[in-house]
């Protein structure tokens, strides 16, 4: 695996980004419907995912990272849980809903495979990389 330098580079914090982007625009539609406390729900939930991404990767701790990314997957369930909710309000087709809802799921399977390869590397991270145990 190459090395990443920056969380922008990571593939699973590009599709947390551009989940956001897809979801920002729906937010603005409930609002407009006087949905404020479901748009701000829907809003924070997606950017919660690649902000959890990025602010794990600076900590420069594997174990801290993971954690971080268990985070980002509950999150991205959390709006997978609002997409349906958007469905059935009907602020959203079923063929937006299923499309949403896919990129919400890939990117779920993605955060826990690589959760899984960082259970299985034995690199630290730079803030535990000189400690003995």
């Amino acid at each position: 695996m190459a090395t990443i330098h920056k969380f922008e580079e990571l593939e699973i914090w590009q599709l947390a980004k551009d989940l956001y982007e897809t979801i920002s625009p729906l937010s603005d539609k409930l609002k407009k419907n006087k949905d404020f406390r479901f748009a701000e729900q829907i809003k924070s939930s997606s950017g919660s995912i690649m902000d959890n991404i990025g602010e794990g990767f600076e900590r420069s701790s594997r174990l801290e990272f993971i954690n971080s990314l268990g985070i980002s997957k509950g999150e991205a369930g959390e709006l997978k849980s609002q997409l349906h909710r958007l469905n059935i309000d009907t602020y959203i087709t079923e063929k937006e809903f299923q499309e949403l809802y896919k990129k919400a799921d890939t990117l779920c399977a993605k955060i826990a495979a690589f959760m899984s390869y960082l259970n299985t590397t034995a690199h630290k991270g730079l803030k535990f990389k000189d400690r003995q145990k």
